[in-house]
């Protein structure tokens, strides 16, 4: 049943333990995608309880879902958050019960979104393990932090918790040209998984989000973007319980559905693949 999970702790490995909550629906089957989820907190805060919202509606969507904990800054700076989230990666495809197979996503809100674009990356460098694709709610991208939405939202360079995530996250400067650390700024991504990134009219991250669409598309990568209406409060609201009469919920998970639906028939061609 959805909304029900299971929790383990994943043993082994330079971060472990590490937390891990499953939402196995109920309907799985053979076709099942599943997705490894990631909570957002701008790098210093969050779990696997404050993702549950972002979870719940992609167990919805008809996925399986491992929501994950990971390192988290400052005592643990990029990378990380990274490493670890890349450990949690190979450890679900590993136990899909698909196999070979498996339809794996990758997908985070907020600081969990920066982590998903960046293991897309990596699992296309490590040629492991293959994604089918990645899902980016308003991510955070860009540690500038020069954008428009962001300068609308009043998050400054100090006293916002976007600002000291980042610093906290990436421990010295010289990490925000890494395209690991920020994605946005990566000079390479041809041939990383097909992208739903969803951002909101009133998202501090809203320009950053359709930069890294426009990016990504512009390298032969399949990626839509969407922009839903204000109210949402998002980034905040990823992190809270539903609200009944909030309207983004309800077209968040259509969005998920019918991206698991475009990438099981989607075919990209040899030359779009390559890096």
């Amino acid at each position: 049943m959805v909304g029900e999970w299971t929790e383990q702790m994943l043993e082994g490995g330079r971060f472990a333990p590490m937390r891990l909550r499953v939402y196995r629906n109920s309907s799985a089957g053979r076709a099942t995608p599943l997705v490894l989820h990631l909570h957002g907190g701008a790098f210093t805060a969050g779990s696997v309880e404050t993702g549950r919202a972002v979870a719940e509606l992609l167990a919805e969507a008809g996925a399986s879902v491992v929501s994950a904990d990971y390192p988290m800054a400052p005592n643990n700076p990029f990378p990380c958050a990274l490493e670890g989230a890349f450990e949690m990666l190979h450890w679900a495809y590993n136990n899909c019960p698909n196999g070979k197979n498996c339809r794996t996503f990758v997908a985070g809100e907020e600081a969990g979104g920066n982590l998903a674009a960046a293991l897309a990356l990596l699992a296309r460098d490590q040629q492991r393990p293959p994604l089918a694709g990645q899902i980016l709610l308003s991510p955070m991208l860009d540690p500038c932090m020069a954008t428009k939405s962001i300068r609308a939202a009043e998050a400054g360079p100090v006293g916002c918790k976007w600002a000291d995530g980042w610093h906290s996250y990436l421990g010295s400067a010289d990490k925000a040209s890494h395209p690991y650390a920020a994605p946005l700024g990566a000079s390479r991504l041809a041939g990383v998984a097909p992208a739903l990134v969803v951002t909101a009219e009133d998202d501090p991250m809203h320009d950053e989000s359709l930069a890294y669409a426009q990016r990504l598309r512009e390298c032969g990568v399949f990626a839509e973007d969407h922009v839903l209406p204000a109210p949402t409060d998002w980034p905040n609201a990823f992190q809270q319980a539903l609200v009944p009469d909030s309207a983004w919920p309800t077209q968040l998970r259509g969005l998920f559905t019918d991206f698991f639906a475009k990438t099981a028939v989607l075919s990209i061609s040899p030359s779009q693949n390559r890096p």
